[in-house]
Parts: C-alpha cells; sequence; structure tokens
C-alpha cells in the first residue's frame, strides 16, 4: 500500500559553504511524494548544491559530490538528531567530480580523467589539505566522464569509464572505454573488470556473496520504448555485457552487427527504458521491514529525451528483490518527484545507508538529501 507522505522536517543548516547554483523554482515538494505505508521521508540538509554521490566514514562524516557545481562537501549531525548541521565545503572548481570514496582516513575523489585523495580529511575539515594526485591517466572526454567510484571487497578502487558518445565501438582504440576498471588505492596496477557497459554511475558488492552489481544507462535514440536501463551482476572478471553491439540482452544494434546479443552476458533485470538509473546499495539496515534486506535500491535519475507523447520516465526510487543471483521481483519504492503534469521538480541521484538503519537519497536538482526512516 502506497501512502502520501507529509513533510517531516525542513532543516536549517548552519553551513559554512555558501549555497550557489541552485534554482529557486525547485524546492524540495515531500508532501507530493508516495512510499510504502510506515515509511516517512525528511529533509536531511537542503545545502548541497547539485548533491550527486554519497559515501559515508565509519565516524559518520557525510561526504558528497557536487558534478555541476565542481565541489565536495562533507555534511555532519554533530548532535546526533538524525539531519544535519553542518556542512563544509572540501575542495571546489573540480573538473565533474562526481565519484566519492572514503577509506583508511582518506577521501578519494573522481574526476572526469584524476582520482584525487585527501588524507587525514576528518581531522582538517575546516582547513582541507591540498589533495594528492593518485592517478590522472584516465581519459579526458567528457561525454559520460564524470565516474562513480567505490572500493570493492578486497580493497582495490573500482572505477568506471563510460563511453565517449552515444553509441560507438572504441574496444580496439582504447579499451577502457565502455568498462568498469579497477585499481590499487595508490592508482597502480589498473585492470579492465568488465567491459561492454555505456555508462555505469552506480555499483555495489552482495553483502554476503561479495559479488558485483551494476546500474547502466541505456543508449539513445532508439525510440521512446527502448532500450531499456540495466542492473546487471558481474560475479567475476572478464565478462562482457554487449555494448555497442548488444542492448538490454537482446536487442541488436543497426549500426554494429559484428557480434551478436548471445555473445554477451543478459542483464539480471531491466529497469525501463531511458530512466536514468544511477546510484545503487543493498540495504544492510535493521530498521526497515526484513522483507528490504540485503535488496538493492536504485535511485533512477529520469529521462530527458523521450518525445512529449511519451512522457518522462524514472524520477523515483525503485527496490530489486533478489533470491541469490536472481533476480525476482522489481517496483516502485518511492515516487512523485515527477507531478501529473509531467514536470519533475526533483532528481534521485544516490542512495545511502546510515548506520541508524535509515537511508539517505541525494538529490541534484534540488540541492538536496533525503531521509526515509520506518516506523511501523
Amino acid at each position: 500500500m502506497k501512502v502520501r507522505v507529509l513533510l517531516v522536517v525542513v532543516m536549517v543548516s548552519a553551513a559554512v559553504s555558501t549555497v550557489v547554483g541552485q534554482d529557486d523554482r525547485f524546492t524540495p515538494k515531500l508532501e507530493t511524494l508516495t512510499l510504502p505505508e510506515g515509511f516517512s521521508i525528511e529533509v536531511y540538509t537542503a545545502d548541497v548544491p547539485n548533491a550527486r554521490q554519497m559515501s559515508l566514514s565509519p565516524n559518520g562524516t557525510l561526504f558528497v559530490s557536487s558534478r555541476r557545481a565542481g565541489n565536495i562537501y562533507a555534511v555532519l549531525d554533530r548532535d546526533g538528531d538524525q539531519s544535519a548541521d553542518r556542512v563544509f565545503t572540501i575542495d571546489s572548481d573540480l573538473n565533474m567530480p562526481n565519484g566519492v570514496a572514503f577509506r583508511d582516513g582518506a577521501l578519494y575523489v573522481a574526476e572526469v580523467n584524476r582520482v584525487l585523495r585527501y588524507d587525514e580529511i576528518e581531522s582538517n575539515l575546516a582547513t582541507p589539505p591540498e589533495p594528492i594526485v593518485v592517478n590522472d591517466s584516465f581519459p579526458t572526454e567528457r561525454a559520460h566522464g564524470w565516474k562513480f567510484i567505490a572500493f570493492g571487497p578486497e580493497g582495490r578502487l573500482y572505477v568506471p569509464v563510460g563511453a565517449p558518445c552515444n553509441v560507438c565501438d572504441n574496444e580496439e582504440s582504447d579499451p577502457r572505454f565502455a568498462s568498469i576498471l579497477s585499481m590499487q588505492p595508490d592508482g597502480s596496477d589498473i585492470q579492465v573488470y568488465a567491459r561492454g557497459i555505456r555508462n555505469s554511475v552506480g555499483f555495489a558488492w552482495h553483502p554476503e556473496t561479495q559479488e558485483l552489481w551494476f546500474t547502466n544507462n541505456g543508449r539513445d535514440q532508439l525510440g521512446d520504448s527502448q532500450p531499456s536501463d540495466t542492473l546487471n551482476h558481474a560475479p567475476e572478471s572478464g565478462l562482457h555485457f554487449g555494448f555497442p553491439f548488444c542492448h538490454q540482452g537482446n536487442i541488436q544494434d543497426p549500426d554494429f552487427t559484428a557480434r551478436s546479443c548471445d555473445e554477451f552476458r543478459p542483464p539480471a533485470q531491466k529497469l525501463g527504458p531511458h530512466v536514468a538509473s544511477l546510484g545503487m546499495r543493498f540495504y544492510t539496515g535493521d530498521m526497515f521491514p526484513s522483507m528490504y534486506h540485503h535488496q538493492i535500491f536504485i535511485a533512477e535519475h529520469g529521462s530527458w529525451n523521450r518525445t512529449p507523447e511519451a512522457g518522462h520516465t524514472g524520477y523515483r526510487l525503485t527496490v530489486a528483490t533478489l533470491n541469490g543471483s536472481r533476480v525476482t521481483g522489481y517496483e516502485v519504492f518511492a515516487e512523485g518527484w515527477l507531478d501529473a503534469s509531467n514536470e519533475a521538480w526533483g532528481r534521485p541521484v544516490d542512495v545511502q545507508v546510515m548506520p541508524d538503519g535509515a537511508l539517505l537519497v541525494s538529490d541534484d536538482q534540488v540541492g538536496a538529501i533525503y531521509r526515509i526512516f520506518y516506523s511501523g
């Protein structure tokens, strides 16, 4: 059962950073959102312009990227009341810094062509150190050049490189394109983990099997209803997921026919055409009902190029239900960022499970982070 959710809290942050780049037309309208019965949503902070990927340190510091604004933020809840009360700007004027990851006291940030590291960052939030360049050898193309990064269970940093186009074949000229790479934390030993991935801006490892799952954005200009974005399962390295030859597992690309769809690993779940599936996490908290335990929450940023007649898709949170390595269900969890007139007031980007079991959702259009919680 879906219920309308009222705005529970609107928090005014005592922010160190100056809020810039936000459009006053886009403000949180949480009363328009619907979630399953027993769930509520509130504003965790409204002071993170163009909020994108999130990464939580063991000490509770939430690091947030801002791809369009070019900034990196640290968000703190100092009094433990489950709403942020301080926002620090860690760095600014970066080149589309979408990816953030935290490990061993250091913050890692991915720009288009390089990965930076900020050592002992939590002790220096007010006066951040100059970043150390971990690796600056990634392609410089800005099309699909923004990156989601995360550390895998073996300690390697995973860095995707999107295709520099709508659809093209770069496997011979530069096999790093349309792939997910991994490297050592010091930037060495770069390896291709998976290929044939047009643009992944979200991935995570199953808490029990430690196997990689990721979202992927399908190509454009094949119509309003195809191809679908996908949720994919990569239990081992070396798998190829079809791009540019095959889309959604069963659509042969009209311009790239040298290889057929049956040569590639099919998606675990089709997510719908043009929904722009981005950040995803396995739910590992104890707050939500048990049916959500170790299931995948996905932020769907929303379509931008469907015809007016077809209407937009996405602009919601979904849940993929797993039974072992098989997806057995896929349904909407939260929606309402897109109104009845087909206009969107917000765009979900990433999700983050908090220590108390609540789920944070970043919104780059509003410049806010929401907190979803369950009270039964």
